[in-house]
């Protein structure tokens, strides 16, 4: 099955998920998710959206309760739409999601572990992206240049030697 056929058996809109990048100089912090969907694996931080609530209020509480840091809602960049198709997954616990990807560069406090996340900063020229969801590799390096727009990842088992199934990628570099 491609992505276009899976799409349209998906429920649209897709679930929305928020990811943050702290971003310090030219280096970018990323967090080692520790439990649940991802673990295991470097990602930035955020998570779905309380209901009734924003995007960005999801962004902002996510940033908190996971690394303790407090951003203002004007400090977040948006900067991509990336729609996550898993075809594997079973039909009750699919992780279709769309992940809005915010830019921070201003923020109070430090960033700490919790129980879910362990921060670390990278530079962004080389984040770990082999140790990173599959598919990062494809749109992280072009956001940390700068680029923005959107992407569709659809997913293969993700024990498979090529996870990725097939993907779009609509990212450009702002004028």
């Amino acid at each position: 099955m491609n992505l276009d056929q899976f799409k349209r058996q998906v429920q649209q809109p897709l679930p929305i998920c928020t990811l943050v990048l702290l971003i310090r100089g030219e280096d970018v912090l990323l967090a080692m998710k520790k439990r649940g969907f991802g673990a295991g694996w470097w990602n930035g931080v955020g998570g779905k959206l309380d209901p009734g609530e924003t995007v960005i209020e999801a962004a902002v509480r996510e940033t908190k309760e996971e690394i303790n840091v407090d951003i203002m809602p004007d400090d977040l960049v948006p900067v991509a739409k990336i729609d996550f198709y898993f075809p594997h997954d079973p039909k009750d616990k699919q992780n279709n999601q769309q992940v809005q990807v915010f830019l921070c560069e201003r923020w109070a406090g430090e960033p700490t572990e919790s129980e879910e996340m362990a921060p670390k900063w990278f530079p962004k020229a080389h984040p770990p992206l082999k140790a990173m969801w599959p598919g990062d590799n494809l749109w992280l390096p072009r956001v940390l240049l700068g680029e923005t727009g959107s992407a569709e990842i659809m997913f293969n088992p993700l024990d498979d030697p090529e996870p990725v199934a097939e993907y779009r990628i609509d990212l450009s570099a702002t004028a």
